[in-house]
């Protein structure tokens, strides 16, 4: 398959210590393999930072990886699993890297399921409510390499 990165740079090298923490899945290098959502970040992070709108390419296998043991984590939906996950990686007070998997999967918390994430954390809704809400998002995708093992399987095209 193909993934793609979008930045305001072009990517040569991938270099995790670059990579900022406290992120959906944790401090890592994160692709999507929606072409249109690694524009759409680009242009967010020229808004952010300057440079220009760069997307970089990549061919990735999962069964290779799972083939070569990588320790991988497949979401398939935003769920309540998910939620948990996301909301421990992101949380300031968990000791980082919050969890052990080289490669995880899965729905990316835009900004409106950041906030419902939010919402629930300072008990504004509570988790049933949280999971009602999320089956209604709009849900995108995102890949994230967590290890040099990971990033080693990552083509640059």
């Amino acid at each position: 398959m193909i993934l793609y990165h979008g930045s305001n740079i072009a990517i040569e090298t991938i270099d995790l210590g670059k990579c900022r923490p406290y992120k959906d899945f944790g401090r890592g290098f994160y692709l999507t393999d929606i072409r249109e959502q690694a524009q759409r970040m680009a242009a967010r992070a020229v808004r952010m930072f300057d440079g220009s709108p760069e997307i970089t390419s990549f061919e990735f296998d999962l069964d290779d990886a799972i083939r070569a043991g990588l320790k991988v984590k497949i979401f398939e939906s935003p769920d309540r699993e998910w939620a948990k996950f996301v909301m421990q990686n992101r949380d300031f007070n968990v000791p980082q890297p919050a969890h052990d998997y080289d490669i995880v999967v899965g729905p990316v918390a835009d900004d409106t399921i950041a906030r419902l994430l939010r919402m629930f954390t300072e008990n504004f809704i509570d988790e049933e409510q949280l999971l009602r809400e999320l089956t209604f998002s709009k849900v995108t995708s995102q890949y994230f390499f967590h290890t040099e093992a990971s990033i080693a399987l990552l083509k640059k095209i």
